[in-house]
């Protein structure tokens, strides 16, 4: 079986096809998000003009999916226009082949469940770490949707209710502003302008003082990790994102959260996310495979 999937980002769209468990013929085309949600998708139906062979198609978004009608159910002005768009119609409309539209950190967190970190584990957390933060909840191998189809919205978790005005800021206050990538550099960059990424600063990390900042910011990461540890006592939390490649960050957070757990707690295992870029893609293909077999069992 031949699938094809689609990584919808902000800043680019990956696309590839699965077959037997491994994604082939990798493309990437920059989204140019900014020219809107209808624009957004008529790329998407070019990238899948130039596949062929494929019996479905599995498309992993930027924004809040409704995944039992593929819509967009929210989207930030990142991409204009996106609320919405209903994926799953246009896509099968044009292909005629079943369609399954997945939130991009669920898609991730499918991914690593079947072929990553989570492989093994029928239940765990995983929160991805970059523009904001992203989670998403597996429960006996299957990410949990929740009621509005918006479970794991780890990022609005409250961690400074001191800096809460959601009038101005619905995050404000809340753990993204502070543990997000975005944050790491906006704390740095006070006192490095000079310090644009991830990247940058942690080559500077020897620096007294970015070493400091950076280890200030980790602390971020665990207050908000202490309260899903204590409410959901996970076995595993996945941790991903481009800054998670950074071993001494997972590390480090892996040690400063002993210390903030109750004892009965300490067994949760803190891991990185194993696939990169390719779980949406992977996530989004198994997510396609389920809907194809589920249609085909109904016609049968």
């Amino acid at each position: 079986m031949r699938i094809a999937v689609v990584d919808i980002g902000g800043t680019c769209i990956k696309s590839g096809l699965w077959e037997a468990d491994e994604i082939k013929d990798i493309r990437e085309t920059e989204t140019e998000a900014l020219l809107g949600g209808a624009h957004v998708m008529r790329k998407v139906l070019e990238i899948l003009k130039g596949y062929e062979d494929f019996q479905a198609v599995g498309i992993s978004t930027a924004g809040q999916v409704n995944t039992a009608e593929g819509t967009i159910l929210y989207a930030n002005d990142n991409i204009p226009g996106y609320t919405g768009t209903k994926i799953r119609e246009t896509v099968e409309n044009m292909f005629h082949v079943p369609t399954a539209v997945l939130n991009d950190v669920n898609s991730a967190a499918a991914g690593e469940a079947f072929y990553g970190a989570g492989r093994g584990h029928k239940e765990f957390l995983c929160l991805t770490y970059g523009t904001g933060v992203g989670g998403a909840i597996v429960i006996d191998g299957e990410v949990y949707n929740g009621s509005g189809y918006s479970a794991g919205e780890f990022g609005g978790i409250v961690v400074h209710p001191e800096d809460r005005n959601p009038a101005q800021d619905m995050f404000s206050g809340c753990y993204e502003r502070y543990a997000s990538t975005t944050a790491l550099v906006r704390l740095v960059g006070s006192s490095f302008p000079e310090l644009k990424n991830g990247r940058e600063i942690f080559a500077r990390r020897k620096v007294p003082k970015v070493q400091e900042l950076i280890d200030q910011w980790i602390m971020e990461i665990v207050y908000g990790l202490v309260t899903l540890v204590h409410i959901f006592n996970p076995s595993m939390i996945v941790l991903g994102g481009g800054i998670m490649e950074q071993a001494y960050v997972v590390q480090e957070v892996r040690e400063k959260l002993e210390g903030q757990i109750m004892s009965s707690f300490r067994q949760v295992k803190i891991v990185q996310a194993q696939l990169g870029n390719l779980a949406g893609m992977l996530g989004a293909a198994k997510a396609a495979q389920k809907e194809y077999d589920k249609r085909k069992q109904n016609i049968g």
